[in-house]
């Protein structure tokens, strides 16, 4: 339908850029990226690395990885910056198919997402709700 996303996530409190999700196949990064986003940021308050955590990610045209990787956990971090950009990249796929494949995005999950939202919900289509990582990021940044 192309609604704008601001009504789809979180009504103003994070940052957006644009764009919407609904009539958007997985290989938009408008769609997919956020998805990721989203479960980086849960697997990072999950792994008690950050009490707050928003994640943003950048792509160009032409280009499968992200060209900016932003982890802002709004002064809550409780491990350096520079190493959470680290674990973010060695933990999780940043390029569209390396999203799409981990989410299982090529299901047919999205017209669930029409009514109620895209992100908060517990259904298990809805893979990057998961905090799975949780433990892996923990380990690894050594807490």
């Amino acid at each position: 339908t192309g609604r704008k996303i601001i009504v789809d996530t979180y009504g103003g409190h994070g940052s957006h850029g644009g764009g919407a999700f609904s009539g958007k196949d997985p290989s938009k990064v408008d769609r997919s990226a956020s998805y990721m986003a989203r479960y980086i940021a849960k697997n990072i308050v999950a792994a008690g690395l950050a009490s707050k955590c928003e994640v943003q990610l950048a792509y160009a045209i032409g280009v499968a990885d992200p060209v900016s990787v932003l982890v802002d956990t709004k002064d809550t971090e409780k491990v350096a910056p520079e190493s959470l950009d680290k674990l973010v990249r060695k933990h999780f796929p940043l390029t569209p198919r390396g999203i799409i494949d981990h989410l299982k995005l090529r299901r047919p999950i999205f017209r669930k997402t029409a009514a109620y939202g895209h992100f908060g919900r517990n259904e298990p289509e809805f893979t990057w709700e998961k905090t799975d990582k949780a433990k892996a990021l923990r380990k690894d940044a050594g807490l």
